[in-house]
């Protein structure tokens, strides 16, 4: 007997009388065994397209998935349309586990849903190959790239495992840009070229929002209560602020809950099933756990805090409207998002081109945000499909921000970067532009720079939304390895050479001067090297195994931030550096701090860094030098140890017999050295 074609279990299965477009020919190119690279927008049905062929094959097919509630979700809808499907993940209960290992060993099961973090063992393969498994699906594939927004460590496995099984590989995602796509094609299928299928990735039922940050509470709560009753997701930056604001919608009448990675496996559990079987409910979780539920009638999605960038942006919205009825998003952002997105960047320990590569990631979502026109063409261009007519579906089609020319403005403010070296952060241009004469501006002699005092005409809070708005058309970008500098991009080059003009927004401009100013740990100027500090500190941290505060806690290194010592002496001044740390650490927070350490110090004089008898020890090193072959120059080389001036510095004899007590000195180094040394000692007290 023949065996079921796709387009048969597609209606017998899962009750569907049509495939979706672009599903029907990459159902047929994985069921026929094809290597498969599928690109489709979130909600336009990619499991489908490796279920299917699943069932149509033979053997068992492993699907590997980062997201523990989409897969369970995943295994209850295949195992109520009567589909033999098991799951193996962190959250299941030893039953659950016992239940997947015996029906894989009576051959039963069809597909096994794995999380990347069990291909660490390296008995995996071996069961996986006991189990007959023909085919492994890759779900959320983006998570391969080191590159991407959502790197997963474990899905590097994959490769290896393809080739220690010998089956075909098929890979989806709904989030991968050129760059990351040539990343999963290299680490999943070996370089070699997969059937690749692009679908496009607009999902014209959603509509798309964003505002700034104005009471961001009152702003969550307003956009709820006008949708009071449908399904939605409110996505926060933190745990707790999952729990506060979970209480505060439901304080205002909703029903809420929330969901994060800090709770108990039953509790999450219990929250993905009230997702599933409750109408109206409101999840406010992380992003960073993905909330990964298959639910098709989300209505809204909001953004509490800014996502890390636009492929974060469009995987979390496209959580709504699954079932292809209108859905409506709002995503909130203010300064205190940036600053936490990039001090993420920097303090992580990726290397320096990627986390240059992230601030460009970054610049794009900030482009999307300020878009001076239609959000969803901006959008699509960033994944390189164009769209020739505004969506009129997004906030900016129906009421189209005010625009002004600003040229002028920004010639003002590549100037400053330009004539100051491209070596410092907007807040320091800002001062410049302002004509604030502040320490660091007139040090750095900036008071007498042709662009000192040329910006009045906007304060502080408008200048930095014209950084702002700088970084979103990727005029400037921070530079790690300068703790933040702005530099300018080539596109940047003709607005200043005056042979090309830029258009802003207005409304960014104007809001400015009335937002709330948030307090920070340090200046904006002294924040990139802040998060450089932590990034050092966490990567001692970690090779230690040790919490990060007790190699420094966050006071000492914001004291650091803001003093920048130059030297070990600077640095045992520091609150919090004792000696057994500047030992250890000082000369490696001195390469963060200056570029590079200062050179070697011997362990005596160590032990004298940030005391009087440090300066003492110096002065006393340079005349023993000056008198080392005597006064002319030409008797026998005479010297005392590091140790012995060491003593001298700290015990300070005010006689030549006093000087004579200390060890190391002897009758001859006592008349070479002893009157100068005295001399020395005298001009210190």
């Amino acid at each position: 007997m023949a065996a079921p074609s796709p387009s048969d279990l597609l209606s017998s299965v899962f009750g569907f009388g049509a495939f979706r477009p672009g599903q029907a020919e990459i159902v047929e190119a994985v069921t026929s065994g094809e290597n498969t690279l599928a690109i489709m927008p979130t909600g336009g049905g990619k499991s489908l397209c490796f279920q299917l062929p699943a069932l149509c094959r033979e053997g068992v097919t492993v699907v590997i998935s980062p997201l523990i509630a989409l897969m369970r979700d995943q295994v209850r809808g295949l195992r109520e349309a009567g589909v033999a499907a098991g799951a193996l993940t962190s959250g299941n209960t030893p039953e659950e586990t016992d239940a997947v290992f015996e029906a894989l060993d009576r051959g039963e099961l069809k597909l096994l849903y794995m999380a990347p973090e069990r291909l660490a063992s390296g008995a995996a393969a071996n069961m996986l190959r006991r189990a007959g498994v023909s085919m492994i699906a890759v779900d959320e594939a983006h998570c391969v790239s080191q590159w991407g927004h959502d790197f997963r460590p474990d899905y590097l496995r994959i490769g290896e495992l393809r080739r220690a099984l010998d089956v075909p590989l098929a890979a989806f995602t709904a989030t991968a840009d050129e760059e990351t796509r040539g990343e999963i094609v290299t680490r999943l299928f070996d370089g070699q070229t997969p059937r690749v299928f692009l679908h496009g990735f607009d999902r014209p039922n959603i509509h798309l929002a964003f505002e700034a940050k104005n009471s961001p509470r009152t702003q969550i709560l307003n956009f709820a209560a006008a949708r009071k009753g449908r399904s939605g997701i409110v996505y926060c930056g933190t745990r707790a602020k999952t729990e506060s604001l979970s209480k505060a919608l439901s304080d205002a009448g909703h029903l809420a809950c929330h969901y994060h990675g800090g709770m108990e496996p039953d509790a999450r559990r219990a929250v993905e099933h009230r997702f599933q079987t409750e109408d109206g409910l409101i999840v406010v979780a992380t992003v960073a756990f993905g909330m990964g539920v298959d639910k098709p009638d989300i209505r809204w999605v909001a953004h509490a805090d800014l996502p890390k960038s636009i492929e974060a942006y469009y995987q979390e919205i496209g959580r709504a409207g699954r079932d292809g009825a209108p859905a409506e998003t709002l995503t909130l952002f203010g300064p205190d998002d940036i600053r936490l997105r990039r001090a993420q960047i920097d303090e992580g320990l990726a290397p320096q081109e990627r986390k240059a590569a992230d601030h460009g990631r970054l610049n794009a979502l900030l482009g999307l945000a300020e878009a001076l026109g239609c959000r969803r063409q901006a959008l699509l261009a960033y994944f390189g499909e164009e769209r020739a007519d505004p969506c009129g579906h997004c906030d900016l089609c129906d009421r189209p921000p005010e625009l002004f020319d600003g040229t002028t403005a920004v010639r003002k403010a590549l100037s400053a970067i330009l004539r100051t070296g491209e070596y410092f952060g907007s807040g320091h241009l800002i001062d410049i532009l302002l004509g604030n004469a502040t320490e660091k501006v007139r040090e750095r002699g900036h008071d007498g720079l042709p662009t000192f005092g040329v910006g009045t005409e906007y304060d502080k809070r408008q200048w930095q939304a014209v950084f702002r708005q700088m970084m979103g058309h990727d005029l400037v970008r921070p530079d790690p390895e300068r703790h933040g500098a702005l530099r300018m991009t080539d596109p940047a080059r003709p607005i200043l050479r005056g042979e090309a003009s830029i258009t802003l927004r207005k409304d960014s401009v104007q809001r400015a001067k009335d937002r709330p100013v948030v307090k920070a740990l340090v200046r904006e100027e002294d924040a990139p090297l802040l998060s450089a500090l932590k990034a050092k500190r966490r990567a001692l941290a970690e090779a230690a195994g040790v919490p990060a505060y007790v190699v420094f806690n966050d006071r000492t290194l914001i004291e650091m931030a803001e003093t920048r010592p130059g030297t070990l002496d600077e640095m045992a001044r520091i609150g919090g550096v004792g000696a057994s740390k500047l030992e250890r650490y000082g000369t490696l927070f001195l390469e963060v701090i200056t570029g590079a350490g200062e050179a070697p110090m011997h362990p005596a004089r160590r032990r004298l860094a940030g005391r009087a008898a440090g300066g003492v020890f110096d002065r006393l090193q340079e005349v023993q030098s000056d008198l080392a072959r005597g006064p002319d120059g030409v008797d026998k080389y005479l010297s005392c140890t590091q140790s012995t001036l060491r003593q001298i510095a700290e015990r300070r004899p005010g006689s030549l017999d006093d000087l004579a007590r200390i060890p190391g000195m002897g009758t001859q180094k006592v008349e070479r050295f002893g009157p100068a040394f005295l001399e020395v000692l005298a001009e210190a007290s």
